[in-house]
């Protein structure tokens, strides 16, 4: 097997092993089961990885690394024995890690307040808008 394919496997273990632990892990689940199943029945392939992410789950919470290293090598050998028999199986893992991959995040606004001038820039602002230094009591005074 040659070594783009051996990445390809070890960055589909972990991105599997990610997500795993995670509170989306029900819809991953089910294009993982996909991409294992082929030709096996689906609810064999749901166990095994129901089975892996308790197994994953008890890990971490006994932080247990070498647990979760175990199950991180047991998905990275299946997912290269997949590859191996079926070469087109990459683009497919490919398309996979990339929905799997974390969305850059939507560029934040920031709002500058010129103390000298009083103006604002930047953002859009729809409603009122309140200058102060302080809002509420001063901390050194006693009431």
């Amino acid at each position: 097997m040659d070594a783009e394919l051996t990445a390809l496997a070890a960055a589909g273990a972990t991105a599997l092993v990610q997500q795993m632990v995670t509170d989306g892990w029900g819809n991953v689940r089910d294009r993982v089961v996909a991409f294992f199943s082929r030709g096996r029945d689906e609810e064999v392939v749901e166990g095994e990885l129901e089975e892996s992410r308790a197994e994953l789950v008890a890990a971490r919470d006994t932080e247990d690394e070498d647990a979760a290293a175990d199950v991180q090598a047991s998905w990275r050998s299946r997912l290269r024995r997949t590859l191996r028999e079926d070469p087109a199986a990459a683009a497919e893992l490919r398309a996979l890690l990339d929905e799997l991959a974390p969305q850059p995040a939507a560029p934040q606004h920031s709002t500058t307040v010129h103390n000298t001038h009083n103006t604002i820039n930047g953002g859009v602002h729809h409603g009122m808008v309140i200058q102060a230094h302080t809002i509420g009591e001063h901390p050194h005074r006693r009431p």
